[in-house]
């Protein structure tokens, strides 16, 4: 169950660059129709809209995917997601959670104990500490209570600028950057929005062309599109709502733009 769900105002679109429905409906299946493929728009600005508009209409109901019912189990999952499914971890947290009820319980038990608990869990040895510490931290610097600051956030152990952003959205309602996982990486140069390599560049980037209302957002709509169709080895383009926006669309492009390897 998810007790902390934000709600970030949503961004309006100039009117000449909304996507109506027959559009969206013909670029389902863009190989079958005579359109001009991997064209983006004029500008970055407005690749960005367009990239959002029709992936909310593909994805209406894009959240985020891992399970929690507080902002410690929020801090916790998004720790333990580094590097691992969202649906792995949340095979392991089901229990994890039942077994460990706040900080205490976390910074009470051993390094082994822990680790254990998360021997499912890609690099457990070390995501154990990470919690483990993180919550003894916790403990004694935020009277048991998760920060809801991105400088504080990151002091703690295991905790980057991507986990932070992912707990000040969905813990405390709060956006001020943009998530930058795998798939919003690989999206993001593939679709021509950036050239950057690293997490902390392409955000920077993204936050200069994507509509702040949308932010969050954003980075479900690039994870379900990454999971369904733009995957990082052999994407589907065509039966992709991007298609003809897209400059590594393979029907007209021989390099991902990615990775800047041939197709």
């Amino acid at each position: 169950m998810i007790e902390y769900e934000c709600t970030s105002r949503r961004a309006s679109f100039p009117e000449d660059r909304r996507v109506d429905d027959r559009e969206t409906r013909t670029l389902k299946r863009p190989h079958s129709y005579l359109i001009l493929m991997g064209t983006p728009r004029e500008s970055r600005q407005e690749q960005a809209e367009a990239i959002v508009e029709r992936l909310e209409a593909e994805y209406p109901d894009s959240t985020i995917s891992l399970r929690y019912s507080n902002r410690l189990e929020l801090l916790i999952a998004v720790i333990l997601s580094a590097q691992c499914t969202d649906e792995r971890v949340n095979k392991e947290t089901e229990h994890l959670f039942a077994k460990y009820d706040g900080p205490e319980d976390y910074a009470n038990a051993t390094q082994d104990e822990l680790a254990e608990d998360l021997s499912s869990i890609t690099y457990y040895n070390s995501k154990a500490g990470y919690v483990r510490d993180s919550c003894e931290l916790i403990l004694e610097e935020y009277d048991g209570e998760v920060p809801d600051t991105m400088s504080e956030l990151t002091e703690l152990p295991g905790v980057g600028r991507k986990t932070a952003n992912v707990v000040l959205q969905h813990g405390h309602d709060v956006v001020e950057g943009i998530v930058v996982d795998t798939h919003v990486q690989r999206l993001s140069r593939r679709l021509g929005l950036t050239e950057e390599n690293r997490p902390e560049k392409i955000e920077q980037e993204l936050m200069e062309l994507v509509p702040d209302g949308y932010w969050q957002q954003f980075t479900h709509l690039c994870i379900d599109h990454g999971r369904a169709v733009c995957d990082a080895r052999n994407p589907d383009c065509g039966d992709c709502v991007l298609a003809d926006l897209c400059p590594s669309e393979k029907g007209d492009s021989d390099v991902d733009l990615a990775s800047g390897e041939p197709w």
